[in-house]
């Protein structure tokens, strides 16, 4: 009986995986126990070894195997420019989109009033002091295009102001295979303000 217990607290906690319920986690739990040599046991070893070796870089806030990530390692990514962004979620997708090639620094998370998250709850003054540290020229806002992640964008810029240095978002509007007609009024908008020459 208390294999069927551990099961269902397994179940229960792949449950509060992001993307997972309760029916799905049962689902990925029972196909796990029916693989246990070749899928189970392996991932239980890899998560064990992943929890006790990951941690949050020193310098950006990625997450890194030693006390400073292989970005930030990289004399290749010193090029003067930082992306800001909200999460390691966030610099993972840059990352795959293989679209940047300088450093990053994780905020962790944006300003919210209504969770109780306000500026000294975000890296902000280790932001500025990288600005001196590693010669940055220019740093680029890539935060979502939310009420929250605008706030703490207009923040981080009126904060990094005296500092001289360039800072600059990431355009918005259309997307890449838009159609007018199923974007929203905030998107098209977005879109107008931001027009370049063509």
């Amino acid at each position: 009986m208390d294999g069927h217990r551990d099961i269902e607290a397994l179940i229960g906690l792949m449950a509060r995986l992001p993307g997972l319920g309760p029916r799905s986690a049962r689902r990925a739990v029972l196909h796990l126990m029916k693989k246990r040599d070749s899928q189970l046991l392996p991932l239980a070893q890899l998560m064990s070894d992943v929890g006790r070796s990951v941690r949050t870089c020193l310098n950006c806030g990625n997450l890194s195997t030693g006390d400073i990530c292989d970005i930030c390692d990289s004399e290749k990514r010193a090029n003067g420019q930082v992306c800001v962004v909200e999460d390691v979620a966030d610099l993972w997708a840059m990352e795959r989109a293989q679209v940047f090639s300088g450093r990053y620094h994780v905020l962790g998370g944006t300003l919210s009033p209504l969770d109780d998250i306000g500026p000294d709850d975000l890296h902000i003054p280790k932001l500025r002091d990288r600005i001196a540290a590693e010669g940055l020229r220019e740093v680029i806002l890539a935060l979502n295009a939310t009420v929250d992640g605008q706030t703490t964008a207009h923040y981080v810029a009126r904060e990094l102001a005296p500092t001289g240095v360039t800072v600059s978002s990431l355009a918005q509007g259309v997307p890449v295979g838009g159609e007018l007609d199923y974007l929203d009024d905030g998107t098209l908008r977005a879109a107008l303000s931001s027009r370049k020459p063509f």
